[in-house]
């Protein structure tokens, strides 16, 4: 099964890419992981794109997505999990992660970021603040 976590920076796509993988077992690939598959990094997405459309059914396969541009990498039989997160939150942990400062050009780039893939089709919402990651994996396990 390949899965792609999409969601905006911090949102908590990392978080859940880890949990889903104890308990699926899979190859977890972030942004662009990929591009350690070759040596140019045309020939990389390409070798990427096909290793995700000819997944066999017992590999399991996590794209976390942060970028709009990285979502025509997977496969129209991915499953797809959005991470939602409120502004504030994403603020927080973005402030956290930049040693309790938060820019104001950054907090700019991060609201105008905020709900750049609401509208794009996925099979599951998770809520990164407060979701039930067991219930999801269940979920995940039954498909």
């Amino acid at each position: 099964m390949v899965l792609g976590i999409i969601g905006e920076n911090c949102s908590g796509k990392s978080t859940l890419a880890k949990e889903i993988n104890q308990r699926l077992n899979a190859k977890v690939y972030t942004g662009s992981d990929y591009l350690r598959l070759a040596k140019n990094e045309a020939e990389a997405r390409k070798m990427f794109i096909k290793m995700l459309s000819e997944n066999e059914s017992e590999n399991n396969i996590i794209y976390v997505v942060t970028e709009p541009e990285q979502l025509d990498i997977l496969p129209d039989n991915a499953v797809r999990i959005l991470v939602k997160t409120d502004i504030e939150t994403i603020k927080e942990r973005f402030r956290e992660r930049m040693h309790g400062t938060l820019p104001r050009p950054v907090e700019m780039m991060l609201e105008r970021k905020h709900g750049m893939f609401d509208n794009e089709k996925v099979e599951f919402v998770f809520d990164g603040v407060s979701g039930d990651t067991d219930s999801l994996c269940d979920a995940l396990e039954a498909m």
